[in-house]
């Protein structure tokens, strides 16, 4: 094969066509935690006055259909063989749908499926549990035609609904006046099937408008992990903010810097939805999920054995496999240290798990940048499985296993991410792992030739007498720290 050529049959292409815009991501692989070669976005407004014209709009089919023909470009380049192309409300309600779906399949070259309303729904929820697969409450997706809802509990589906209250249909029906708009909301949310108890349950909201949303509350809030997946808004806050958004101008929302051209406009009706939805529902907070329809898609199609496994754990073995000198290590290591942390909750231990697969992929950085450098890697990584605080405990502990005993990052504890027990626990998982290094160099196999044991006044390394030499001035040191961690001393025994 040619020096840089692509050819990964496992590929998976998906496009998504919406009210507002058109997608293409393409996964690395069918799999449960599939890394993105490629994702791009065209928005293109396809749904703008469909209301008024029943038809989609001229100019937004062309900028589609000119985005579909860049996207199988960079498809057929990458020889992605399996594909596939799903389109929603906007096409599936217009008068011209049928016809721009003919000619979007003509560009695409594969069949377009369009969704109904309750399939479009439960396949964000599909995107939603792969992301988070305990999720509790209601799935809001708010594209830019529909608004499209299903709860979840226990990593199943329920009851689903789906309303014409897609910021850009919501414009056209309320002719760009949000008190109206407001009214049109409450009426359809009032009218729906019971959806069943929500009190004191989270509202996880899919789409680009929500996501601008949450964008803007992060940056009011002055919050310093700027990772939208699995933030969480507390309702009044969400409430407080949703006010004020619905009753800013779009030039005034065009000044923000976060916030794009094309998501202005529609900023204010996506706020005025969230709203009456969390009046009408009694939701506690508003959990942002980045994953939604697309990763739904994928993970719908998974069998069950893969669909079953830890999103955390498959994305943070596939890092380890990818950038770890010994992949295997970070199991041995995992063993080894069991006697330290032997009381760990099922959280703490997938924590822990997660932390050792991460924590040989700084070892071809500069020295003076592989703690911060990782770090940040980690914290900032796409992967799902995680609430914020578990992304910090991981990322904090990988930055111990390179720093030893320096101070983590000081705006984490501002931000209130992380309580003194989760500081004082990353920082044990850190000096483990900072141990296990200095033992075994990362090397298969050698790390199980040192038992680790913990006592009431000790932390114990046990070296056979035949490698003595190991326990050198760098061994004992940093076991010095990781017993002073625990609140012991730190002894080697040579046997």
């Amino acid at each position: 094969m040619p020096r840089g050529k692509v050819s990964r049959p496992d590929q998976v292409a998906i496009v998504d066509i919406g009210s507002n815009s058109v997608r293409l991501v393409i996964y690395e692989s069918f799999s449960r935690a599939p890394a993105t070669v490629h994702n791009e976005k065209v928005i293109c407004a396809i749904g703008r006055n469909m209301v008024t014209t029943g038809r989609l709009h001229e100019e937004g089919m062309a900028l589609a259909l000119e985005a579909l023909a860049r996207f199988r470009l960079m498809a057929d380049a990458l020889s992605v063989s399996h594909r596939e192309a799903v389109a929603t409300a906007a096409a599936r309600d217009a008068q011209n749908g049928p016809e721009f779906i003919r000619q979007a399949e003509s560009i695409w070259g594969t069949p377009i499926r369009v969704l109904s309303g309750h399939e479009e729904a439960r396949l964000a929820a599909e995107g939603v549990l792969s992301g988070t697969p305990d999720a509790d409450g209601l799935v809001a997706d708010l594209g830019g035609g529909s608004l499209d809802m299903v709860t979840v509990r226990g990593g199943e589906t329920g009851a689903a609904q789906t309303l014409p209250f897609g910021p850009l249909r919501l414009m056209d029906l309320s002719k760009n006046d949000p008190a109206k708009a407001r009214k049109l909301v409450d009426n359809g949310l009032g009218n729906i099937v019971e959806l069943g108890d929500l009190s004191n349950r989270s509202l996880y909201a899919v789409g680009g408008i929500w996501r601008s949303f949450a964008r803007l509350e992060m940056e009011e809030s002055g919050y310093p992990l700027h990772v939208l997946h699995h933030y969480v808004i507390p309702r009044a806050r969400a409430l407080r903010l949703c006010k004020v958004v619905s009753q800013l101008s779009r030039k005034s929302l065009e000044r923000m810097k976060i916030i794009s051209r094309r998501r202005a406009e529609a900023l204010p009706y996506g706020a005025v939805v969230l709203e009456r939805l969390l009046l009408r529902s009694n939701l506690k907070d508003v959990v942002v999920s980045a994953y939604g329809l697309r990763e739904g898609l994928l993970h719908a199609g998974l069998p069950a054995e893969e669909r079953r496994k830890d999103p955390l754990i498959e994305f943070a073995a596939a890092m380890n496999g990818r950038q770890a000198r010994a992949p295997s290590h970070a199991d041995e290591m995992m063993q080894w240290a069991d006697p330290l942390f032997a009381d760990d909750t099922d959280g703490l231990r997938r924590v822990r798990q997660a932390a050792f697969l991460f924590s040989d992929i700084g070892w071809r950085r500069h020295p003076d940048e592989r703690a911060y450098g990782a770090f940040n890697q980690v914290l900032t990584a796409p992967f799902g499985g995680a609430d914020h605080r578990d992304r910090a405990l991981i990322a904090t502990a990988v930055y111990y296993r390179y720093s030893g005993d320096e101070d983590f990052p000081r705006e984490l504890k501002r931000a209130g991410l992380l309580a003194p027990a989760d500081e004082k626990h990353a920082h044990r998982l850190g000096l483990a792992a900072r141990l296990a290094f200095a033992l075994s160099a990362s090397a298969p196999g050698e790390l199980p030739r040192y038992r680790l044991k913990l006592t009431p006044s000790k932390v114990i390394v046990e070296v056979p007498g035949s490698r003595r030499t190991i326990a050198a001035e760098g061994v004992q040191k940093r076991l010095g720290a990781l017993a002073e961690s625990f609140g012991r001393r730190g002894e080697i025994l040579i046997g």
